[in-house]
């Protein structure tokens, strides 16, 4: 049967409908999702034959948006400029997911005294820059209510559904999406759209590593570190990792806590946030002019003339260069380290009670860890055999966003830029609803494209699930650009 919508003053007819009974359609209009009519219209159409389905009648081009964090909000807003009806479900009581803080553990992983890593020049939606008030690194009260700005101007945050968890998306016969939701009342409810966009973060669940024996004091992972406060004064922390997490844990335990060592398995770029006295990513973004494998040699000659050598301070020192894997920006542990209150460690070999083996042979005692060791890249309202991600090595998407089977699913904000990530979030949404409107077309190609994709990414990146999603900021915009002038 011909499946129609009737939303508010308006009735959803796809293009076959209007062809099959009489009614002219270009080429072009073929392409499109389907049409607008009058009630009136829709009426009479109905009465030369089209039939009527009911279940569905809120399916035929509604988009469902799953979170109302930086990318789901994006989402809703380019939807709702393209006159795209959708339905954005949030799980908490606010927008900007990850960057709501919460003394609970939930799905914010960000602490007490979390400040962005990327200027505020570089972290602003191209279109609603940050207030000129703010600094060049905001924090996390001032980024959340940056989020909830934007989505009032862009009348967004009207039409989220608060405290609503999608706990099942499953594709049914005809390609529409079953979304099962669960309400703030408890209740559970079925509905059906076209198509879905999924923005529901991938800093949240966490990784923990796999260690042999067990460990008898407090362990925690980043993801639940709120602060370091008096309960941790006197007390002996090790911190695993040497990402953005870790470090900045590191430093924050260091002003209470008796003594912090940091376990590093491998080697780690630190790039501060200030580099002659210009944030760092909008330095380097100067540079955009130059060969990547230029800039990349440049950088790392000059972070060595800068900060000397690691394996002075008793850090791994490294032998690859800068991008080789996603480099830590911090401005503060480098001379934390150096004076004395920060002891790197190497990788642990086992726990046994209270101690901690590490793979040089040597032993410490410690009362408190804390795991910065990632997150999985998880969905839990899909079934693990349609679509999983959380070990993969790469990610098989076309730029990130598009499914090669499944036309009317995308992934808004599933990568790592080194930079921010809801900038370029907003171009993936653009796509997105270009596309629902017919306004742009996928590669005919598309498996081809992102095997092509997967095998050549921006630079070589050690292999591993950190780096599954990771992308070059400048280079992912220009690549996102392209796509919406194709």
């Amino acid at each position: 049967s011909t499946r129609f919508v009737i939303e508010r003053s308006w009735v959803q007819f796809p293009p076959v409908a209007l062809e099959q009974f009489g009614f002219f359609t270009s080429p072009r209009d073929k392409a499109s999702r389907g049409f607008r009519v009058s009630p009136l219209t829709g009426l009479l159409l109905c009465a030369r034959g089209v039939s009527l389905r009911h279940d569905l009648a809120h399916a035929i081009m509604t988009v469902c948006i799953i979170g109302a964090g930086p990318s789901g909000i994006t989402a809703a807003k380019n939807c709702r400029a393209a006159d795209i009806p959708y339905v954005l479900y949030e799980q908490s009581g606010k927008v900007g997911g990850n960057w709501v803080f919460n003394d609970a553990s939930g799905h914010s992983s960000v602490y007490e005294n979390t400040h962005i890593i990327s200027s505020k020049t570089l972290s602003s939606y191209e279109d609603y820059p940050m207030p000129a008030s703010y600094p060049d690194y905001p924090n996390h009260r001032q980024v959340q209510a940056y989020f909830e700005d934007y989505a009032r101007h862009f009348g967004v945050l009207e039409s989220v559904r608060f405290h609503h968890t999608v706990l099942r998306a499953v594709r049914v016969d005809g390609g529409e999406w079953a979304i099962t939701v669960r309400g703030p009342d408890g209740a559970e409810h079925l509905e059906h759209y076209s198509h879905l966009m999924v923005a529901n973060g991938h800093h949240w669940n966490p990784r923990h590593p796999d260690i042999p024996g067990s460990f008898e004091g407090v362990y925690l992972h980043s993801h639940g570190f709120k602060r370091a406060d008096d309960s941790w004064r006197g007390k002996r922390v090790l911190v695993i990792g040497a990402g953005n997490s870790a470090c900045d844990v590191a430093v924050e335990s260091a002003r209470i806590a008796g003594a912090v060592h940091l376990s590093m398995r491998s080697p780690q770029w630190f790039i501060p946030k200030y580099l002659f006295g210009t944030p760092a990513d909008v330095l380097a973004s100067r540079s955009q002019w130059l060969p990547k494998r230029l800039r990349q040699a440049g950088l790392t000659r000059l972070l060595k003339t800068l900060q000397g050598s690691y394996a002075a301070i008793g850090l791994p020192e490294n032998t690859k260069p800068v991008m080789s894997h996603h480099p830590t920006v911090n401005s503060d542990l480098l001379d934390v380290v150096r004076h004395g209150r920060i002891m790197p460690k190497p990788g642990i070999a086992r726990y046994e009670g209270h101690d901690v083996v590490f793979t040089d042979g040597s032993r410490e005692t410690y009362d408190i860890i804390v795991a910065c060791t990632g997150f999985k890249i998880t969905f839990p309202f899909f079934a693990p055999d349609f679509f999983s991600l959380e070990n993969a090595e790469r990610v098989p998407l076309y730029r990130k966003m598009l499914h090669a089977d499944v036309p009317n699913l995308y992934f808004i904000g599933l990568f790592q830029p080194l930079g921010c990530i809801w900038p370029l979030a907003d171009y993936q949404a653009r796509i997105a609803c270009a596309e629902i409107l017919g306004k742009y077309r996928r590669p005919s190609d598309l498996p081809a494209k992102i095997a092509d994709e997967m095998a050549n990414p921006h630079y070589d990146w050690d292999a591993g699930p950190r780096h599954s999603t990771e992308v070059d900021y400048h280079m992912f915009r220009a690549e996102l650009i392209a796509e919406l002038n194709s």
